[in-house]
Order: structure tokens, then sequence, then C-alpha cells
């Protein structure tokens, strides 16, 4: 006989498999959010750990005292139920085990002599198959609560709002007796009969000595005022998301702080609700703990449930223009590179790049800046002046590396102006970016789930560089600061950068110290612009208010300094190592062995008259009758920006007319028309190309040739404009000093 079972177990395998509904939990294992399993049932996964010893002993003695003692199927109890059927010709007592009724539950039948054989044969395999525990954990995950609610986390959850570890006595007395009659008695409208009940099977449990007597008399006490709730529906997106993600899990357990969620969606909610009146109307915010490495906060919009404004767009994933707020990571590459310093000085004048012109956001140029200056005021074109020396095919591979995906998909597409935000990211992704600054250089993929292992991650850059970025990402002197944090003694310290997309359709700040990092997205999703919105004014406030709100007066202690990190003195006109003519010197940070050691050569040495009226070269000296002088050493697009605004700077007097000599160096920068450009033109039209350069600081006149013709004597910043004929055009320019620079163009005339 016992070879027959188990030939049959072999045979006819009991399934197991429970199709359960999927519940997303918080890190303090509250539920924010649950959905129906595919058959429609609110049938919940209880985990072992969520048995308390008072679930336990209450479930065993009132469906199966023997429990742990019988093999699935309790003798002496079929044989006294059969007894008493028969005598009394009716059903007074059941003889099913808890193994039964779980066999009884995975595969329902209905009541036949046949079927309780079938029924007991399951227990029986299930016993073979499982321990005890197992057993009654599936128990209580298929027990019938009444309509489309199954099992006890599902009922708890439902019916009291609780978990079933934290049911008082009397509530899990009274959700005990529901499983025997879930047809008839329903929490909510028969709760005077339950409490009967209950009250019967309590009073059973004080004669049995079951509990302390007190905590029977309190539950006697206690009332029954539960009634069916719905259920949970918290942190959508997050929640859709996670749901996507993993759609086997039952129980979702993720690091979401709900305390914390839900003061940042008030927060949002507030916040565009003053907005919105300026056709401002959506939002999206995502915290990461950055000693966790984990999200703590997801806020996808300011309103899931407000349809007229895609409420349920998740903007978090939605993929967006950056602005400047990628311009950290080139600037910190750079550091990386010797590139660039904190205190040295770069042009920010007009410049063209086979045809590309960045403008800075305000219009306006500034001449020479400082590296600081220039990524605390967010200027473009010195960001994309940056990129270009960096190469934009390496900036593009390190973003490939931090995942972002429409970054890798539109690569080939991509050129200088990705850095003023040509491209798209998402919130999370940027986010992600600005974690790694946090983490001393490190990218991570932050987690998701409470048992996510801990990533190593890997460097993107050196923990100096981030140093230094941190540092100018902390200045408050800057104009992104918002207007009514200008004077707050409740700033949070904070290393912070803004954005604001082309056509003012997206306000970006992303922030963050030891603790957080936070991500605010501001706009619309129907990515309509509107005028006023900026990273600056629109979305720095929320940041701050964020940071205020989870981290007030943060206690954590600011970075280290890093051991190659280190500071020395530059020369103020150009943040390079200074020469012996360089008078004004500023400290300024470096990175042992890897920044530039170059000596500044902001001046020249100069032989000029001693009227100063005419300069000499090394050819055409005079013995006599001659001073040397320093100039400042320019370059030509400095010039050209000084002459070009009229403003006054010290220009070396024109060179000696008697001197022949042929110079090489510092030839013209011809910056119109552009070297190796197709030129469209319209026949019946009269338009002109315009010839324009950049000179040298001792050039006075530059001639212009097209196919090696005389065309036209100009000074360095004339505009000049000529009709070009069709086919394949040579433009030259010489300056007074005979040298020479070309472009090759190719003009087509066509009909517009």
């Amino acid at each position: 006989m016992i070879s027959t079972f188990f030939l049959l177990n072999l045979i006819f395998p009991v399934e197991l498999k429970t199709d359960y509904s999927n519940i997303v939990l918080a890190s303090d294992s509250t539920v924010i959010h649950a959905y129906l399993s595919k058959d429609e049932k609110w049938r919940m996964k209880t985990e072992l750990l969520e048995i308390t010893p008072l679930l336990r002993k209450a479930i065993i003695f009132k469906e199966d005292k023997f429990f742990y003692y019988h093999p699935g199927v309790n003798v002496f109890a079929i044989i006294r139920a059969l007894f008493n059927n028969t005598i009394k010709n009716r059903r007074t007592s059941g003889a099913s085990t808890i193994t039964m009724q779980v066999a009884r539950l995975l595969q329902p039948k209905n009541r036949t002599y046949f079927n309780k054989i079938v029924e007991m044969f399951r227990a029986l395999q299930l016993e073979l198959n499982h321990p005890k525990d197992e057993i009654l954990q599936m128990y209580l995950n298929l027990a019938p609560y009444g309509g489309n609610i199954e099992g006890v986390k599902a009922a708890s959850l439902l019916y009291f709002e609780k978990a079933p570890n934290h049911l008082s006595l009397a509530e899990l007395t009274a959700l005990s007796i529901i499983p025997n009659k879930p047809n008839s008695l329903t929490i909510g409208n028969d709760n005077e009969k339950i409490v009967q009940m209950r009250d019967k099977w309590l009073k059973r449990f004080e004669k049995a000595d079951l509990f302390p007597h007190q905590d029977i008399k309190d539950a006697l006490n206690e009332p029954l005022t539960a009634k069916r709730h719905d259920a949970p529906k918290k942190v959508q997106h997050f929640s859709r998301r996670m749901k996507n993600i993993y759609p086997e899990k039952a129980n979702i357990y993720t690091q979401l702080d709900i305390k914390k969620q839900l003061k940042i969606e008030a927060l949002v909610k507030n916040y565009i609700n003053r907005l919105y009146s300026r056709n401002i109307k959506n939002a999206a915010v995502l915290v990461i703990d950055n000693n966790k490495n984990s999200v703590i906060s997801y806020v996808g919009s300011a309103d899931f449930h407000n349809t007229e404004d895609a409420g349920q767009v998740d903007g978090v994933k939605a993929i967006r223009s950056p602005g400047s707020t990628l311009k950290p990571l080139l600037y910190a590459l750079a550091f990386d590179e010797g590139i660039i310093s904190p205190k040295f000085r770069i042009t920010d004048v007009p410049v063209n790049y086979s045809g590309y012109e960045p403008h800075n956001y305000d219009s306006e140029y500034h001449g020479f800046v400082s590296v600081i200056y220039a990524l605390t005021n967010s200027l473009n074109v010195v960001a994309v002046k940056i990129l270009n020396q960096y190469k934009i095919n390496k900036f593009i591979n390190h973003l490939k590396d931090l995942n972002f995906k429409q970054i890798t998909k539109d690569e080939k597409k991509l050129g200088l102006s990705v850095i003023l935000g040509g491209c798209g990211v998402t919130l999370e992704e940027l986010t992600g970016l600005y974690h790694a600054f946090a983490n001393n250089g490190v990218f991570t993929e932050f987690n998701l789930l409470q048992d996510d292992t801990l990533n190593s991650g890997f460097s993107i850059i050196s923990q100096a560089a981030g140093y230094m970025l941190t540092d100018i990402l902390t200045h408050v002197t800057r104009p992104d600061l918002p207007l009514e944090w200008q004077n707050s003694a409740d700033l949070p310290k904070v290393a912070w950068k803004t954005g604001t997309s082309y056509g003012r359709k997206d306000a970006w700040s992303i922030g963050y110290n030891r603790n957080y990092t936070i991500g605010v997205w501001v706009g619309n999703f129907s990515a309509e612009g509107v005028q006023g919105l900026s990273g600056a004014e629109t979305a720095a406030p929320l940041l701050f208010e964020i940071f205020n709100t989870i981290d007030y007066k943060s206690d954590a202690e600011w970075y280290d300094m890093p051991d190659n990190y280190d500071i020395r003195l530059v020369c103020s006109e150009t943040g390079l190592v200074p020469n012996s003519f360089c008078t004004n010197l500023v400290n300024d940070a470096y990175i042992k062995n890897v920044s530039s050691n170059k000596r500044c050569q902001h001046l020249r040495k100069v032989y000029i008259s001693a009227d100063s009226s005419i300069s000499y070269c090394t050819s055409c000296i005079p013995e006599s009758g001659y001073i040397k002088a320093l100039y400042p050493n320019y370059p030509a697009e400095m010039i050209s920006y000084y002459e070009s605004n009229q403003l006054k700077y010290l220009k070396i007097p024109p060179h000696n007319p008697n001197c022949e000599r042929i110079f090489a160096e510092n030839k013209p920068e011809i910056t119109s028309p552009v070297n190796n450009v197709e030129y469209f033109i319209d026949r019946a039209d009269t338009t002109e190309i315009l010839l324009s350069c950049n000179a040298a600081n001792d050039v006075d006149k530059v001639y212009w040739y097209i196919n090696d013709k005389f065309y036209k004597l100009a000074e360095p910043i004339q505009k000049v404009f000529f009709k070009p004929g069709e086919g394949n055009l040579k433009v030259s320019c010489t300056d007074d000093k005979g040298r020479n620079a070309n472009v090759h163009i190719k003009v087509k005339m066509i009909n517009f």
C-alpha cells in the first residue's frame, strides 16, 4: 500500500502554483499599492514572518488542534465524525485537517466521499513534500474571507487596514471565523453575529488557557467596527513600475520611505498649484538615499489622477531635453584631462564651429572668465568650447557608459549642442549622474528592492575632480539661486545645478549632499513652453524645499579633501602657473600630476619705437632708439571681440612698414564662410556671403581674395560681403604681416 502511494505521488504530483496579487511595500513593510490577481481575486501572500505566535496558536486551536502531530489526515477525527454523523443522521462535526483544507482549496471539488478520499491523498502528499509551517502558510494564503478576498493578509488589509502581524487577538479571532461561513458572514454587514461567535471562541481559548486572562478580557471588550475598505493605491507611478518590472513577485519589498514620500508628494502638489495660473502644470521628483544607494521617493507627476494635464505620465522616465544639466560632467572630465582648473581663464566670445554658433542664455558675451564663473553662470559658449576641446565622441561614450538610453540610441546624430540640451534624457538618468558626483565620482545603479545587493559601481571621474566640482556647485553667489532663498537663513548646504531647455519647455534642478541626491523637473507633459519657466526660478525653489523637509540642517559631515587635490598660486589673468611678469596671484585648486603646468603667457615682449608709433620684429629692430614693452598676448578671437564691441584694450603699434619679413605664426582665422560647407543660393535673390576673420593683436589690415583674385582691403573686424558664383570657391585672407589662411566652399544656385 505504501509503494502504491509513492507511485501515485509520482504519477499525480500535487500542483501548488497559486496566482497571488502583486503588492508593493515600502521600506517599513507598509503596503503602498495592491493589484488584483489575474483571476480578479484579492489574494495576497502571507510571509512566514507575518504569522505571529498569536495567529498561529489561535488558528491551530480552532481548526486543527493536532496539526503538528498527524501526517495530514487525522484518523481519530475521521472515525469520530463518521460515528457522530451516523448516530445523529446529520453532519455534526468535520474531520478535515488544515492540510486537507489546503488540498481542497488548491483543487476545489464537490463534497463527495470519493473527492474526500482524493483530498486525503493530496493532504498526505503535501505533508510528504512540505514542512508544517509551509502548509499553515498555504492555508492562511488560501482561506476564503468573502467575496473575492482570499487569505488572511488580504482580509487583514481590506477589513482592518493593517498587516496580519499587527492584528489584535480580537481581530484575528474574528477573522478566523469567516472561512467557515464566507458566504453568510461578511465583516461590515454581520458584525454582531461575528462578535457573538468571536466571543464564544475567545471563551474557549480562555478555558484552554491558550492566552493570558487579561488578553482574553481585553479582546472580549473590544468592539468590532471593521468594514471593507479599498485596497491601498498610493505612489501610483512607482508602484506600477515595480509591478511591471517584477510581475512574478507577490510581495515587492522596496526601499521607498513612505513618510518622506507622502511629504514630498504634498510639497509637489502644493507647489504646482501655486504655479498653475502661470500655465505650469506638472513636476516630477526622484530622491536617492546616498548612504543606502536606494530610491526612497518617487513622484512621477503632481497629481496622478489629473487626466487633463496627463498626470498618469511618469515624469521620472519621460525623455526630455536636459538644458545645461550635463555641463558639470563635462567640467569634471575636463579637470581630469588637465584641460582646465577652477581659476583657469577662458574666452566667452562669439565662436563658429563649422556653422554652429552657440549663444549664451542671456544673449551676452563676457570676455575672459574663470571656469568657476562659467559653470556657476552656466555660460553656453564656454561649455561648447570645452566640449570641442575634450572631443564630443569621448563625452558621448561616457554618457553611454552611464546608461543614457536615448543618447545611446541617437549617438550618431549628436553634435556639440548636446552639452546645451540637444539630446534626450530622463530625470532618472540625470539623478543617477549626480548621485555619482555625491558618491565621490563612483557611478552605481541605485537599488529599488530591499534585497538588492550593493553594486560596487565604477568611477566616472576622479575623487579630486568630484571635489572640485562639488566645491563650485556649492557656491551660492550665482544667478540660479532663487530670489526667495537669497537671504534665507534656512538655505540648505547642497551642491546643485539648474537647467532650462530650449523653448522653456523643461526646468531642472538637481542637487546633492552627503545624505541625498534629489532630482526635480518642472514643466508640462504636453511639451508646451512657458514664458518665465526656468531651472533657477521654477525648479530650484522646489529642490530646496525638499532638502529642508527631509534633511533640515543636516549634521552630516561635508566631503573630505582627496590626497591628490591641492592648492597652488596661479596668475589671476590666465589661471596658469605664474611667469616672471605675473604680479597678481590667486589660489587655485589643482590635481597633482594631472592639471596643466603650462606657464602663463598673458604678456609678450615687444620692441617699439621711442614714441610708441611702430613695433619691430627681430629682423628689423634698429641698433638704437627703441624700447622694450610688455603687451597683452590676446588670442585673435578676443581681439575681434574687443574691436566689435568698441572696448578699449592695449594694442601693439603697427609693425615697421619697411620690414620685409614674412611671418608664419598667428595667421588670421577665417570665421565666415565656413570651410568645406555647401552654400545654397537662390538664383533670383541677391544674397551675399559674409567674409569675417579673427586676426592677431598686431594686425591693422587684412586682404581678401576670391579664387586667388584680390577682392577687398579691410580692417580685421570689418564685415565684408561678396556675391558668389556657382561652383567651388577658394576664399583667402592675408594680414599685413603676410600671414595667410584659406577656406574652400561649394556654392549651388537653386530655385527656391
